[in-house]
């Protein structure tokens, strides 16, 4: 059986756990991260040097980042249903994800810790809200994408990037924040992704 290490309210573990969900993969989560079992345990150090959730084993398989593992269970399991075989098509969804993990990721990191976690390294004013105005100027382009591609980010199937820009919508959704964009697309792809029963399960209220 697949294992998922990594704790259940970390927004990238979340993305495996709703992958594997949605394909029917059988796993068993571990606890691992803050709170839970150390992540510099050299057991864990063993499957990823850089002390990070999430990991995944299957059999000989040991994979980290939550992208690359996404994209292991949709090519593994998923039979082209959330990662298509086309070339064109899935590099429409590998585009997406990728801008998720770099542009989208960076715009809102400081507002985020310094808006939810309270870090304080991240209490600049100035700096928390230029996070939060290149945080929305990011979600407007997904906004702009989703009027123009219609039900999901990459056209009209349901693909690996809705589960990792659902993701983070849903933190963009709940982060206290002024000035927060009324973005009708976005807001109406939330209730498609919502409705479905593996991101029911896997669309928490905390966001950690």
């Amino acid at each position: 059986m697949v294992r998922i290490l990594g704790k259940a309210s970390s927004i990238n573990v979340r993305k495996v756990l709703w992958t594997a969900t949605e394909l029917g993969v059988a796993f068993e989560r571990e606890d691992w991260g803050s709170g839970f079992r150390s992540t510099q345990d050299p057991a864990f150090l063993a499957l990823n040097p850089n002390a990070m959730v999430p990991v995944l084993v299957d059999g000989d398989a040991v994979l980290w980042e939550s992208n690359t593992i996404c994209r292991y269970l949709a090519t593994r399991y998923g039979d082209g249903k959330m990662l298509p075989r086309e070339a064109t098509i899935r590099a429409y969804v590998e585009q997406w994800m990728d801008w998720q993990a770099t542009e989208l990721n960076n715009a809102w990191r400081y507002a985020f810790m310094g808006l939810v976690r309270g870090s304080a390294a991240h209490q600049d004013a100035g700096l928390i809200a230029a996070s939060v105005d290149g945080w929305n100027r990011h979600m407007g382009i997904l906004e702009r994408q989703l009027e123009k591609s219609g039900a999901y980010v990459a056209g009209s199937r349901f693909s690996l990037a809705d589960i990792v820009l659902g993701l983070s919508a849903h933190r963009w959704r709940k982060t206290p924040m002024d000035g927060r964009p009324d973005y009708p697309a976005v807001a109406a792809w939330m209730g498609r992704l919502e409705a479905r029963p593996a991101a029911r399960a896997w669309l928490p209220d905390d966001m950690a």
